[in-house]
């Protein structure tokens, strides 16, 4: 936004009130609303160069927290080969189960 000269408000307040029928002339009056204007376009010009330094502080802020949270988020460079890899599969210690044999029994005949 480009500043607002220090006059220039008062010269729009002007303009508008004579279109209204109202002429501001030179005297005490016209004197208050003019210093008063001006302190406007004073505080306007300072809110704005206020505004674009905030602006700029809380893009760099929100660049650091961005930049933490990859940082935080992002993987490791060292799990990355591991990811890659296959998983290990180990083998299954018998395919089937194999019943035990039942014992004989000796039959005691006698």
């Amino acid at each position: 936004m480009k500043p607002i000269q220090r006059d220039e408000i008062y010269e729009h307040l002007s303009g508008f009130l004579k279109g209204k029928g109202i002429e501001l002339k030179e005297g005490t009056y016209a004197n208050s609303i003019q210093k008063g204007c001006t302190l406007l376009a004073d505080a306007i010009n300072l809110s704005q160069e206020g505004v674009s330094r905030a602006k700029v502080e809380v893009d760099k802020k929100l660049d650091q927290m961005r930049q933490v949270i990859h940082e935080k988020t992002a993987p490791n460079p060292a799990s990355a080969p591991q990811a890659a890899k296959p998983p290990v599969v180990k083998p299954k210690a018998q395919a089937k189960k194999q019943k035990p044999k039942a014992a004989k029994r000796s039959s005691a005949k006698g």
